[in-house]
């Protein structure tokens, strides 16, 4: 089984001719298949794992195994061809190109990709994009403006556009963050039900009811993780407030 394997991590800015140690020695590993949450208090080093194991943000020591890819080996266009066809990215901040229509966003990164060129391959892209769409209950919205749908809808095109690769892992930093509850629990539903068709995750989370659904939380603090606890696979919603309790009691222990 194949994982991303991450050791003794480190990330250090240099700020007023001062160190500030934000990663230290940071070791972990997420098996394939598997949905990974990263909680912690603010400043404690959560988004700047998911950046520096994801490869969007260059680590000062360490090493990233990526399903056999040693990432800190490969020049800046290999490690951006990686990003593009083997991750999925979603973030708080839903950043779509607003000269575009919604299924134009979902399909732009599928063009890019080295399956992306030639009439037969675009096809498949194009039926990919609108199948996913309709599994994610946004076809109606394929024509319609960045700024013509909710927030739920457009975080849901977010992952579409994610997925359009069918990427290894999806890394996802506050993926709920700006959504109101019924529009969290309807993405949330979504990254259970594409992790439970065998994608990998690690997502990055302040909300205990988004991590309750992951197979397993760790816990950063001062940039280094400070524990772990298991959950196993969440697959119905009747665990879901026995799961919650079992986390909030977990947090406290560890001074959340």
């Amino acid at each position: 089984m194949q994982s991303l394997i991450v050791k003794d991590l480190c990330k250090t800015y240099i700020v007023n001719k001062r160190q500030n140690n934000v990663l230290r020695n940071v070791n972990m590993e997420i098996k394939e298949g598997e949905m990974v949450a990263i909680m912690g208090p603010s400043g404690s080093g959560k988004s700047t794992l998911l950046y520096a194991v994801s490869g969007m943000d260059k680590p000062t020591a360490g090493t990233v195994d990526f399903f056999g890819k040693n990432l800190h080996t490969l020049n800046a266009v290999e490690m951006s061809q990686t990003r593009l066809n083997e991750m999925g990215f979603i973030f708080q901040q839903m950043y779509m190109l607003k000269n575009l229509c919604i299924y134009d966003n979902i399909i732009l990164p599928a063009y890019q990709a080295k399956n992306g060129k030639g009439k037969g391959n675009r096809r498949k892209i194009n039926d990919r994009a609108k199948e996913l769409m309709k599994k994610l209950a946004i076809s109606e919205i394929a024509e319609n403006d960045v700024n013509e749908v909710s927030g739920g809808q457009l975080q849901r095109a977010c992952i579409c556009r994610s997925l359009i690769n069918q990427p290894k892992m999806l890394f996802a930093d506050e993926p709920t963050g700006a959504l109101n509850q019924q529009n969290s629990k309807e993405v949330m539903k979504e990254l259970n039900r594409i992790n439970a068709e065998g994608t990998t995750i690690m997502l990055v989370t302040h909300d205990m009811k988004v991590a309750a659904k992951c197979d397993r939380v760790l816990y950063i603090e001062d940039g280094n993780i400070k524990g772990e606890i298991a959950l196993d696979k969440y697959t119905q919603e009747n665990e879901a407030r026995g799961r919650e309790k079992k986390l909030s009691d977990w947090l406290m222990e560890m001074g959340f």
